[in-house]
């Protein structure tokens, strides 16, 4: 009760015992700024990780600008984290100091409900994200752009030791939000054929499981452009430009699954006639207002349209030693902290290919 307590009246430095410095956004403008605050000391149950480095996620966008309209302020964002364990509580059995570890987007749950019970902590009536979301101690959670983070075990991801930290760091959120749906929903096996809408974060990394599944995957883009890199970068079979009609038309009925990972307002009617009966279009991308959604073209063929996000623990880390495998990792453009906001600027306009990389531990000095 006392963390409680203090976590009402304290500031972020002084919450907790454990000095801390990150970047944090202080209001809508979205504007990040350097920030002392305060971690947990590390507990009988937790791990101690030195981030080394930190995806920067297109929900990191959102929530810095206050787009969903749920932001508290100060905001330190990332949950795509990754680095080297420095201390391990007496109970911690799932790494040791020294393991390369991760955290993801979720950093408590309450781990009694029926989706946690069945390893769907994403879906936790009482999940606690990794930042802006309330701890049980009562005090606020700060992110990734950090140089340190407290979490429970039962939050950490292990790392295969061949898998490049830096460019594995956007698997944790991009990596297992089309995983997991591609698991959930039968979009994982051989020779069935994958659509990918967008060709960003996420996609990019949906076509190299896609290929690793043994599919035959098709990116269905608005941007002529990527058509070389889809192909011959990401080895994907073939490109459907969703602008041109007749193309459009040509592959209608052909596809058995499609993972739509656009995140602004578009029109789904188009796509969903690109499934089979019994197909079905899995929604990853988080518009900030409504889509429209016809009916017809769902009824008339029996296709499924469904929503994912993320993925629970057991997933995530399913996911991990399946990419390290398959030597599957994100294309990432690697910058330092004080780059960020340029970094976000580019972010909200698609100029990266395809996730940027926070290179923290070269970026903050140690608290």
């Amino acid at each position: 009760m006392a963390a409680a307590t203090n976590g009402m009246c304290a500031s972020p430095a002084e919450e907790h015992l454990r000095k801390a410095i990150g970047w944090a956004a202080m209001d809508p403008s979205g504007v990040l700024s350097p920030f002392n605050f305060s971690r947990r000391t590390n507990g009988d149950d937790d791990i101690t990780l030195k981030i080394l480095y930190c995806g920067i996620c297109h929900s990191d966008l959102h929530t810095i600008k206050n787009e969903w309209g749920i932001t508290k302020y100060p905001v330190v964002p990332g949950h795509e984290i990754v680095g080297v364990v420095t201390e391990v509580g007496k109970n911690v059995t799932k790494v040791k100091t020294g393991d390369k570890a991760g955290i993801g987007c979720v950093v408590g749950s309450c781990g009694s409900c029926e989706n946690c019970k069945q390893d769907l902590e994403n879906y936790c009536p009482k999940i606690i994200f990794t930042y802006g979301s309330v701890y049980h101690d009562g005090t606020r959670t700060y992110g990734g752009y950090s140089n340190m983070i407290v979490v429970n075990e039962h939050f950490v991801i292990r790392f295969p030791e061949n898998m490049p930290l830096d460019k594995s760091a956007p698997l944790l959120c991009a990596g297992i939000t089309v995983y997991s749906p591609m698991k959930t929903f039968g979009l994982n096996e051989p020779g069935k054929h994958l659509g990918v809408v967008g060709l960003g974060g996420l996609g990019h990394v949906a076509v190299k499981f896609g290929k690793a599944f043994g599919m035959k995957v098709t990116v269905i883009s608005s941007s002529p452009n990527k058509e070389k890199e889809a192909i011959e970068m990401l080895g994907a079979d073939a490109f459907l430009l969703s602008s041109n009609p007749e193309k459009m038309q040509a592959a209608m009925g052909t596809m058995d699954g499609i993972i739509n990972t656009v995140s602004a307002v578009h029109q789904l009617m188009p796509l969903i006639f690109l499934l089979k009966t019994h197909g079905k279009m899995i929604l990853v991308g988080a518009p900030e207002k409504p889509l429209e959604l016809p009916v017809f073209p769902l009824i008339m063929a029996g296709r499924i349209l469904a929503g994912s996000c993320i993925g629970g623990l057991k997933d995530t880390q399913e996911m991990i030693d399946f990419a390290g495998k398959h030597n599957i990792t994100a294309d990432i453009e690697l910058i330092k902290m004080d780059y960020v906001n340029e970094a976000i600027e580019r972010l909200a306009k698609a100029d990266v290919r395809y996730r940027f990389v926070i290179d923290v531990a070269n970026s903050l000095s140690a608290a």
